[in-house]
């Protein structure tokens, strides 16, 4: 008797009428966002224009350049800062085995609202609250900051060895006492490792938030496409990936000497 494999469709046309239906659904998808071959056929087209236009690239203007460079590194490491230093509490107050239950919801609520919005969209916001300019930047990146590093840190915190704690705590120390000799020597060396891979993460981020006005190379770049100055644009993509490798290659070298 020959073994055969259990269906996972409790009748046999179910299968197929799945199947079918996913078909149809992407046939839809594809026919209500108007995603033809003919429009492929004619934007190949107009990228092979935009090619030709774009090489060799220009790199006459190195001061603006250099200029939109250096304020992509100056945004990335400010709202590092800043994140790290709000992170760090909010850390703490989302930390279940550090703090009450009340305060810990509340440092979660806190957490995941700063993950909740896409860097872009929270860049827009503050574009309009504060505008153009690398201040948005900054705040935009900050906000980032201490959601993304608030997580990582908190789930560290609640990870660490109760013993110490309580060795301190058996000193008398109050409980700002505790948090300093107790939790933070313990993940010190994780707030380092983060504040440095956070710090690669911004210098990719402070390249794209300048699209929608927030400061950094990304926006040089935004305004070369819109005078379609594609060999500036050109160029201003070739600095891009050099100044991400060469982050990435800081930040890796960083990393190394900490651990």
């Amino acid at each position: 008797m020959r073994w055969r494999r259990p269906s996972v469709w409790p009748r046999p046309w179910m299968g197929p009428a799945v199947w079918a239906l996913i078909a149809a659904f992407l046939v839809w998808n594809a026919v209500s966002l108007q995603v033809d071959l003919a429009r492929v056929a004619r934007g190949l087209g107009r990228l092979g224009t935009l090619v030709s236009r774009a090489f060799p690239p220009d790199f006459s203007r190195a001061g603006l350049l250099a200029s939109g460079m250096l304020e992509s590194i100056e945004i990335a490491t400010l709202s590092t800062v800043f994140g790290v230093l709000l992170g760090i509490p909010v850390a703490v107050l989302a930390a279940r085995n550090v703090v009450p239950l009340w305060v810990y919801g509340g440092g979660r609520s806190a957490i995941s609202l700063g993950r909740t919005f896409h860097e872009l969209i929270v860049a827009i916001l503050f574009v309009k609250a504060v505008g153009f300019g690398p201040l948005a930047g900054i705040l935009t990146l900050t906000v980032n900051s201490v959601g993304f590093f608030g997580k990582l840190l908190a789930e560290q915190i609640e990870t660490i060895d109760r013993g110490q704690i309580e060795a301190v705590r058996a000193t008398g120390a109050s409980r700002g006492g505790v948090l300093v000799f107790g939790v933070l020597p313990q993940v010190l060396p994780r707030i380092i490792g983060l504040t440095i891979y956070q710090w690669d993460i911004h210098l990719r981020q402070s390249t794209i938030i300048g699209i929608v006005g927030a400061g950094g190379i990304g926006a040089t770049l935004y305004n070369a496409f819109s005078r379609y100055d594609y060999d500036f644009a050109v160029a201003i993509l070739i600095v891009i990936v050099a100044l991400v490798l060469v982050g990435e290659a800081v930040s890796a070298v960083a990393r190394k000497w900490v651990t």
